[in-house]
């Protein structure tokens, strides 16, 4: 069964419309599928399966982010049904974006290393989640920046509206701890693998699994579109479809 476009799936439509040049990520002259953007060949939308979750995500993503096949943020809008996207603008906030952040039925986190938080602003461990959400009754809604890092810190630092909400933070070990792909600082993640880690930390990591497994197929898919790998052996990619269907069950 084919799902409906989620929200990322209709920010890039409206994103392409508005676009006065077509966008040439690499390999501009592959065929893709318009949903999940890898080589038609590749396509991984009919493994695709929505989870059931208590908590929202809400991507603001930096300008043509939402354009690029390498995009990681589209996976979470894949996965979790309750997942948002707005582009961010630096001179006009998207009044959509805004009520949802004042809404009252969302409590939301802003998911950013302490390091940067405002002189007021609240910050919560990673560890201490768990027990925060257990004493709220809103929805939690996790906001992320999809951008590259310096465009999340531009991001961030341009957007008074982030800065009064609390802010979920991570230790430097917790890539290590959950077993995922650092970059070159230790909060340099994928925006994927933080919303894996933001699952695991709100006590749902069966999610968190097929967050990171849905990831891997991802990369793996990338690569074939790529042409990387031989499309003479397909087993790695049919093995990591398995992986994705057996966190599932």
């Amino acid at each position: 069964m084919t799902l409906p476009p989620h929200a990322v799936h209709q920010r890039y439509q409206y994103r392409k419309a508005i676009s006065t040049r077509p966008y040439n990520a690499r390999g501009k002259n592959l065929e893709r599928c318009e949903a999940c953007l890898l080589a038609q060949r590749y396509c991984t939308c009919d493994t695709r399966a929505q989870l059931q979750s208590e908590v929202s995500f809400l991507l603001v993503m930096y300008d043509d982010e939402v354009l690029k096949p390498s995009n990681s943020g589209r996976l979470i809008a894949d996965l979790i049904p309750d997942t948002h996207a707005y582009i961010w603008d630096r001179t006009r906030t998207n009044r959509k974006l805004m009520a949802l952040l004042e809404s009252s039925e969302y409590q939301p986190y802003l998911v950013f290393p302490s390091e940067y938080a405002m002189p007021s602003q609240a910050v919560v461990p990673d560890v201490a989640l768990k027990t925060r959400l257990a004493s709220e009754t809103k929805r939690p809604l996790f906001v992320l920046l999809d951008g590259s890092w310096r465009e999340a810190i531009k991001m961030f630092n341009k957007s008074e509206y982030l800065h009064h909400l609390p802010m979920l933070s991570f230790a430097p070990d917790a890539a290590a701890r959950y077993g995922l792909r650092k970059g070159s600082r230790d909060f340099q993640l994928g925006t994927a693998e933080v919303a894996s880690l933001v699952l695991s930390a709100a006590a749902e990591p069966k999610n968190a699994a097929s967050l990171s497994a849905w990831f891997s197929l991802f990369i793996e898919s990338s690569l074939y579109s790529r042409s990387r790998k031989s499309p003479k052996d397909l087993a790695p990619l049919d093995s990591l479809k398995a992986a994705f269907l057996k966190t599932l069950k």
